[in-house]
């Protein structure tokens, strides 16, 4: 998947979380949601976030799906897949993400996406689910991929974290 010229790359990625956002089951995800995404925004290649209402300690867990404060998303827009991928599998991210069992639901179904938006867009959480039903429904294509179209994200390839089996 080439980047179109004037596009930058947008991202979706939804999760269930096993108890509420005040348990202290979570609580080390949540308290380290401001500290990762401040480490995010200050990336090189970071373009845009999704934001909450900037209360401490709650990243944008207010942007919940079908009214279940449980169900978050998490949507950002990067200048290229390489300035994503450093982030994601180069950072302190990359130890968050390998622990997303401690704290989120094994989903059933896709839960990310990425696809391409003209630069200066700014996605809607609707915008972006609805990418993610275009890939649940139809598979990857140019509206809706997710890594493996990505010939040229090596680090995911070289540093992804294992699957965790659906329960």
């Amino acid at each position: 998947m080439i980047q179109p010229d004037g596009h930058h790359l947008a991202e979706l990625n939804i999760g269930r979380l096993l108890t509420p956002t005040d348990d202290p089951r979570v609580a080390e995800f949540m308290n380290n949601l401001d500290r990762i995404n401040g480490l995010g925004k200050r990336m090189p290649g970071f373009v845009w976030m999704m934001e909450g209402s900037g209360e401490p300690g709650t990243g944008n867990t207010e942007n919940n799906i079908d009214g279940d404060p449980q169900f978050v998303a998490n949507m950002t827009v990067w200048k290229n897949v390489e300035s994503l991928e450093r982030f994601v599998w180069g950072t302190i991210h990359k130890q968050f993400y390998e622990r997303r069992h401690d704290w989120f639901e094994v989903l059933g179904e896709q839960h990310f996406v990425m696809w391409w938006v003209p630069e200066g867009h700014k996605p809607t959480l609707e915008e972006g689910l609805a990418r993610l039903d275009h890939l649940r429904t139809n598979g990857p294509d140019t509206q809706a991929f997710g890594w493996d179209e990505l010939k040229q994200a090596s680090k995911w390839r070289d540093n992804r974290c294992a699957q965790v089996a659906a329960e």
